[in-house]
Formats: C-alpha cells, structure tokens, sequence
C-alpha cells in the first residue's frame, strides 16, 4: 500500500509499505480522511514531540475517519471516526476514567505507533465510532480535535456568561471558540497575529479580536478575563495567559509550545492564585462532539481550508509550516476525494 513516511525534518516521502495485517480481534480499516494536525507538525519541523522522537521512518496522522473492510461486527463500508487513543485499560488512571493519561498509551501516529497518513491501518473494535447519516469522511476526521477542544472546556467549568479569550486561533483555537460560546461564555476575544485567522474567529462569533495579548487587558479594561483557553504553539502562550487572566481567573493550556519548554512567572500566577489545568488529548467525548454537529453548533467548513491527495501530503505539510495561502486545516484523502 501507499504511506506516507517522515524520514526526518521537514522529509516527508510517499511510498510503498507492507499492507497492516489485522490480529485477533482487530479491524481492518480503509483510510478515507486525514486531517494534518499541529502535533504532526512537530514531528515535521522538529523531529519530536517533548522526548517522543522518531528513530525510524515514521507513518504520521491521528485525525482520521475511515471505512470498515473486514473484521469486527460492523458492516464492511461503514464510516467509522477513529479514536487513536489505545489506552491500556488497566492501570489506575484507565480505571478511574482518565484513558488519555494512560502512561501505557499507544497512540496512532506517535512513535513508535504508526498512524493513519496510509491507505490502510488496523484498529480495535472499541475505537471505532459508527457515524450517523449525513457525515462525510473529512468531518468524520476532524470530530477528533474538536473532541480535544470539548475536553479542554470540561477541564475550564465555565461558568455563565464568563469572560472568555482564546490564544492561538489555528483549528484547535477556532474550536475551542465555537465549544466556548455554546458552553456559556458571555465574551469572547480571541488573539492571533494572523490577520485572516482574526478575520475567520469574527465570522465565527468572536466578540473582539487582537494581535497580541495586550488587547485582552485592553478590551477589559485591565481586569483581565475570568478564563484563558491558550492553544498556541509558542513557548511564551502560557505566560501570556497569565498576564491576560483576571485575579483568581482560571487557564487551560491546550497548545504544544515548541521546543518542549514554557515557563511562567511565579510571582504572578501566585498573586493572581490562579487556577491553572493543562490539557492532553480528550476524554470519552465522541458522542457530544457528533451531537454538536447535528444540532450545528459548530462549523466544519471554513476551517478545512484545504484539500489533497496522498500523493500531495508534503505539499500540504510545507504549506502549514509556512503558514501560506491562508491554510487553517488540510484533509488528506488517501484514495481520492469524492
């Protein structure tokens, strides 16, 4: 079958690989949508994520939806989202509901566990999550980050009509708008230094929009807001939301920073006796993520601003390491696009 393998910094290359044989119990899954996620990105522009490093040719891609071939108890041709947190089921933190702290996890398209940039991959029957009618295989794929938003808003306990600013308005940030505003939030700003990233979190119903985390103490007038979501990928995203929450507020950091390093200053976060929660991943969420988007809470469309064969994927990579063409979320399809 065709994969699409990284063989170090910014060296993605199509090529042939052995087809996965499913084991016992196993599904056997056609690859149908992948979204490039900012975590492949990592791996792509700095050969890791924190200490995961690839020492191989590597599959990347965990935002995935695809359709069943054989195995399993679910028709051949279903469309299933993928969930690609393979927790171990039996440690202390499976058991008390907390999958995506698993230390045992194996997650799709984090070394050593190749992912789904593939036209074939292997899953558990437990993974697989049956889509109702009227999804397609690109929002199929991308019920995964808007989970990772879902659960990100779990951990904040908005309250209502909280004043609210996103850091960081990429995919995860323009999810983590529309989930907040259907949370209860009662204002929203969202910061970015993208021009056209501001200009789509406005149609999305932002309230306000910056450039840079000044204008959140700007827009409240200095108090700051109750709470910070940060989903950007810069070392400084975690002391800039320090800075832009009230007294007593609380920040939900969700970006990676790169180069595995953030700090914060001490006196503040202390002083302000802040609430502070990171977020990994998601919880248990696919149901209230699919509900959201039959009920049309959130929008798929915009932020899927870009679409390629398999054959493309290091097209699509390099253009989101270079932020061009206005790319917000490239889908791959590995057997075309319908």
């Amino acid at each position: 079958m065709r994969a699409v393998r990284l063989h170090g910094v910014r060296d993605l290359r199509v090529e042939e690989v052995a087809e996965p044989r499913p084991a016992a119990g196993e599904v056997l899954l056609r690859v149908e949508a992948v979204g490039v996620c900012g975590s492949d990105l990592h791996h792509y522009l700095e050969g890791a994520i924190g200490s995961t490093r690839a020492i191989e040719p590597f599959i990347l891609g965990h935002e995935f939806a695809a359709t069943v071939v054989e195995g399993g108890e679910l028709p051949p041709g279903t469309l299933v989202a993928v969930d690609p947190n393979r927790a171990c089921g039996a440690c202390e933190w499976c058991h008390r509901g907390h999958g995506n702290l698993c230390p045992e996890v194996q997650f799709a398209g984090v070394p050593p566990y190749p992912g789904a940039l593939a036209e074939y991959f292997v899953a558990r029957p437990e993974e697989l999550v049956p889509l109702p009618p009227g999804f397609d295989a690109a929002s199929a794929a991308l019920l995964e980050p808007l989970g990772v938003a879902i659960h990100a808003l779990d951990l904040a306990r908005l309250k209502p009509m909280a004043s609210v600013a996103v850091l960081g308005a990429g995919p995860i940030g323009a999810f983590l708008l529309q989930v907040a505003k259907w949370s209860g939030a009662g204002s929203i700003i969202v910061v970015d230094p993208l021009a056209y990233r501001r200009e789509l979190a406005l149609e999305q119903g932002a309230d306000a929009v910056a450039d840079a985390p000044e204008g959140v103490r700007e827009w409240t007038a200095g108090r700051g807001v109750d709470v910070v979501l940060e989903a950007t990928t810069s070392p400084l995203g975690p002391q800039h939301a320090a800075e832009a929450v009230r007294v007593g507020g609380t920040l939900v950091l969700v970006g990676i920073p790169t180069g595995d390093q953030f700090a914060l200053n001490a006196s503040l976060v202390r002083r302000k006796g802040l609430t502070i929660k990171l977020s990994r991943r998601m919880g248990d969420v696919y149901a209230r993520a699919i509900a959201m988007v039959q009920a049309r809470k959130v929008t798929f469309e915009p932020i899927m601003s870009h679409h390629f064969e398999l054959a493309q994927t290091p097209e699509a990579f390099a253009l989101h390491a270079d932020y061009r063409d206005g790319v917000m979320k490239s889908v791959i399809y590995p057997f075309g696009r319908d």
